[in-house]
This record gives structure tokens, sequence and C-alpha cells, in this order.
């Protein structure tokens, strides 16, 4: 039996009950295989593979808090530390009701290999709580955070473990998180990023995910001989990756023809208004079926069915596994010739597949949507020399940090001789600089 094969067996029997950390330990060694089979003997040896897919650490813990009614309610919360081979661990933490030790765990390794390629020296974590902060009021929301934060303060800090949002913890989430912290240690030190302005955060945070996304996206057309200029964009989701993918799709030339909320989807034929798109959604909170209300040209559709609409370009950005392989083959009937990934993983491995033996350009999320994580680990460095920098700053080291991403990845699958498969290229490049540092460090 291959070693490969033999750790993903043994991932799934003794991790039973946890299919999305299967999928994702999966399709990242799948991709390794060429790296793994030349250098075999040692990666055994050394058991590289047993402890890269074993979390150094996970915390798992209850939460408890009251409701606006007096009502004690009680979650659960956790903080996966996947890996700190090559830096703190860093990775965002993610309320909502679908949150589970699978979920973290999928999404804490895939930050291991997103975060190596970024070239900054941060390690891979996830965190998060089964709590849904949807249609819970300000007291409860900072009732449940400070909770959350007095029993996680005890496992982080700037140069051991950089928690971050995800979905369900924002602006507001982060500022409470960030509070509760301070008052439990008397610290006031970078061990959170996605802060306000006021008080650590940085310029272009908010923007990063999509920003980054977009940039990739340029880099993989121009390598293509192909350009964003007047191409018909998909963008699912409506949440921060979404707009400001985006908007800054739009600023490079393309055309948004349809975004998505977990209801259904819009189509707008003459081109998604973002400014009434970020009135419903940022100043609102809204739902996206309010957009038709507002805009004659547009029309609005009930459940999933985003992917039906033709388009040159798609950017799913919603949430994991949210496009399926039959979202795939009707993306290639209808024209659509490029695919970068802003959410983790939202292609499903078959989809995925899919992908890589059509003639569809494909960015997988552990390259597409680093800007994100990228752009906190700038917010770090800001903060350990207490200076601020400015809007473009942020933005231009965001760029050129994408770009060295995408070198990296198609580097990575030249030299296994898998040129423009770089789903395999992200995972050999960020692999390559994990191991080399695993090695150096010894059994740890």
């Amino acid at each position: 039996m291959s070693y490969v094969k033999e750790i993903y067996e043994k991932v799934v029997a003794e991790n039973p009950a946890e299919p999305e950390f299967h999928q994702a330990v999966k399709e990242v060694l799948e991709s390794l295989e060429p790296v793994i089979e030349k250098n075999e003997e040692e990666y055994r040896q050394l058991a590289i593979l047993e402890r890269m897919v074993e979390p150094e650490r996970i915390i798992s813990f209850r939460v408890p808090w009251i409701d606006d009614k007096g009502n004690i309610q009680i979650n659960k919360g956790y903080r996966i530390q996947f890996s700190s081979a090559i830096g703190p661990y860093k990775g965002g933490l993610r309320f909502h009701p679908t949150v589970n030790q699978s979920i973290l765990k999928f999404l804490g390794f895939e930050q291991v290999f997103k975060n190596s390629l970024t070239g900054l020296p941060i390690g891979g974590g996830k965190g998060g709580a089964n709590f849904d902060p949807k249609g819970k009021s300000d007291r409860e929301i900072m009732s449940f955070c400070q909770s959350y934060m007095t029993e996680l303060y005890k496992y982080i800090g700037a140069d051991q473990d950089v928690p971050a949002g995800d979905i369900g913890v924002g602006s507001r989430e982060i500022g409470f998180l960030y509070g509760q912290y301070k008052r439990m240690t008397g610290r006031y030190e970078g061990v959170l990023t996605g802060k306000g302005l006021s008080y650590g955060g940085s310029q272009t945070r908010r923007q990063a995910t999509g920003y980054g996304l977009v940039y990739i996206l340029e880099e993989m057309l121009e390598a293509a001989g192909k350009s964003i200029e007047n191409q018909k964009i998909i963008v699912s989701g409506s949440g921060n990756v979404a707009i400001y993918a985006a908007e800054k799709a739009m600023e490079e030339g393309g055309i948004v023809i349809a975004m998505s909320d977990s209801a259904g989807y819009i189509h707008d034929p003459a081109g998604i208004k973002l400014d009434i798109i970020k009135d419903i959604k940022e100043v609102k909170r809204g739902r996206i079926r309010e957009y038709a209300d507002r805009v004659p040209t547009a029309s609005y559709h009930e459940g999933k069915g985003i992917w039906s609409v033709p388009c040159d370009i798609a950017l799913p950005c919603a949430t994991q596994n949210e496009l399926h392989l039959a979202d795939a083959q009707m993306l290639a009937a209808n024209g659509c010739y490029a695919v970068a990934e802003g959410a983790n993983m939202p292609a499903t491995l078959d989809a995925t597949d899919f992908f890589l033996k059509s003639d569809i350009l494909f960015m997988p999320g552990k390259a597409a949507n680093a800007g994100g994580v990228a752009t906190s680990a700038l917010e770090m460095s800001q903060n350990s020399t207490r200076l601020s920098w400015s809007f473009d700053k942020v933005d231009d080291k965001l760029r050129g940090i994408m770009q060295d991403i995408f070198e990296k990845v198609a580097d990575a699958a030249k030299r296994y001789n898998l040129e423009n498969n770089y789903v395999a290229g992200a995972n050999i490049a960020g692999f390559e600089k994990v191991v080399d540092a695993m090695k150096a460090q010894g059994l740890v």
C-alpha cells in the first residue's frame, strides 16, 4: 500500500464521522503523490504525513451565556491549533450553527498550506463555535463573545496563536473578543486581527480576501493569454469576500451579473449595482432578494441555482461544498472558462476533478483566498512595530503577495510535469515549505 493511501485510511479510521476533514486530507494527499513518492523513504522515517494530518492541539470547551430573556444558553467552542512549524497559529474564528470539530479540522488543515503559500511566518489554525449571531442583539453577542474569550484567552497570544474573523465573526465580534482579552490579560497586543482602525486594525483588511482573489485570477488569466476586461462574472455569496471580489473585478473591467445569499440569487444582465448590494447587506443586513425590488433590470430566484447563469468566469465566495459536479458541468456547458475559489473549498472533490480534466482554468481556495490571511499577517507586522500603514501601501503589498503565490503555484506544478494544475501546484508549494521547517526542528 502506498504511503498516501495508508495515511488517508488511517485518518478515516481514527477520525470517524468527520467527512469534511477526510475530504480535505484526501484532496491534499492525492495531489502530493508525486512529491511523496520521490521522498517516500525519508518521509516515512520521519513520520512526516502522520504528523502533518494530526493537529498539534484541539481545544474544546463549553460557552455559557445569558440571552435577553434572562435564559442561560450553552454553546460549544473550539480552537484547533494545527501546525506551528513556520510560525504562530493563524486562522479565523467561525460562529455558525454548522460548526463542529470536523469542519474546523478541515479548515485548519487547509490553513496550514494556505499560510505557507503567503511566504509569511504564520502557522495554521482555526476555531469557532456553534453559535448563530443572526437574530441576536448586540448585548447577546457581546455576552457570548466575552464568555468565549474567557476560556480561549488561555491558549492564544501575539507570538502563540492569533485568531481572526470568519463567517459570523465580523468587526463587531472582533471588538467584543478583543476587549475581553485585554480585560482578562491586561495586555494590549496584536492577538487578534481584523480589529477596528481605532485600536490596531489594518487598512484593506475588509477588502483583502476579495481583492486578493481578483489579483490572482488576473495572473492566471494573463498566463493563459486572457483578460478580465468585459468578461461576464458570477460571484456566489454576498458577504465581505463576495462584495469586495465583485468590487475589484468591476474596477478591473469585469461585469458582475449575479450574486447570492443562503436563500437565493439575483441575476442582473446590466451589471450588478454594488452600492445597492452594500446598502442591503452591510447597512441594513437584509436579504439579496431586496435587490430585485430596487433594480428593474434584475430578477430574483429562490434556491442555489446561481451556477446556471451563463458566464465567462465564476467566483464561488460563499461556503464549503457549494459547487457540485452538476454545477461544474453546467458552468462548462454555458461557456465558463475560469473558476477561482474565494471561499474555503467551495467546489466538491468531483467538481474539482471535473475542472482539472476540462479546459477550464481553476485556482483553488488555498491559493486564491489567501489574501485575507496575508493581510492579517501584515496587520500583525504593524502591531509589532506600533505602526499604521496607508490603504495603498497595504493594497500594494497584497497584490505583490498574490502575484508571488501564483508564481510559486505555477512553478511547483511545472516542476512535477503538472503544468496548469494549480490544485497540485498550491498543495506542493505549501507542503514543501512546511516539510522543510518540520525536518529542521526535529521530532516535535
